[in-house]
């Protein structure tokens, strides 16, 4: 799940209106939390984002699809881009709970932060959905940051570069010597996908408001 720009780390959306603004300023604002509960135990807030990050791409599926039954219309492919990444995210929930091994609080706050994102997303996905995309590919853009940082971590040996699990050489087809680096850059690779393809999801819908060129490739919505 990779493309050209993926692997560009500095890659950012600069915001355009008072709406891409609005989703920057939200995501800085959740990343200050972050930073001040996770610090550096970046194992650990990758299994807390992850649960997080795997409900865009599932709220945004349902939300197109029912739409696109509604109108009849075709999706042009927006459905399954957004189902297979939150597939991708739940997989890497699934590599690094296996590497951080959640504690029992932790477990708690994922179901409290899940369940208070899921049903604050769909509504705005509801009403707002360029918004909603732009506030994914900010997600993104700092999630890039965090498996950079935990990057320079493991490199300048503060984070025990273990052996990548098992999960991890499966699904990303790794080398079986493969190793927790291996197992963040391919993360952070993912996660560099996930950005391009939301901003620019969120750039159609914003070409398809009243007035605007419209873009290629918009959805059914």
């Amino acid at each position: 799940m990779t493309t050209a720009s993926a692997s560009d780390t500095t890659r950012h959306h600069v915001p355009q209106d008072f709406s891409d603004r609005f989703a920057l300023g939200l995501v800085k604002f959740m990343r200050v939390f972050a930073d001040a509960f996770f610090a550096k135990r970046y194992g650990h807030r990758a299994v807390v984002l992850e649960t997080v990050a795997a409900v865009p791409g599932m709220v945004g599926g349902m939300l197109v699809h029912l739409k696109s039954l509604r109108r009849m219309k075709d999706d042009r492919g927006w459905i399954h881009t957004l189902l297979e990444e939150a597939e991708n995210e739940r997989m890497h929930l699934m590599v690094f709970a296996t590497i951080a091994k959640p504690n029992a609080f932790e477990r708690l706050l994922v179901l409290l932060v899940q369940g208070g994102f899921f049903n604050a997303f769909f509504v705005l996905y509801l009403v707002a959905p360029k918004t909603a995309h732009r506030v994914v590919g900010y997600l993104e853009e700092e999630a890039v940051v965090s498996y950079t940082q935990y990057l320079e971590e493991i490199d300048a040996g503060r984070q025990e570069n273990i052996p990548a699990p098992r999960i991890a050489i499966d699904y990303w087809k790794l080398p079986e010597d493969a190793r927790l680096r291996d197992v963040v850059l391919a993360t952070r690779t993912d996660e560099g996908n996930h950005r391009d393809v939301n901003h620019r999801f969120a750039d159609v819908l914003a070409g398809e408001r009243p007035g605007a060129k419209p873009a290629e490739g918009g959805p059914a919505v």
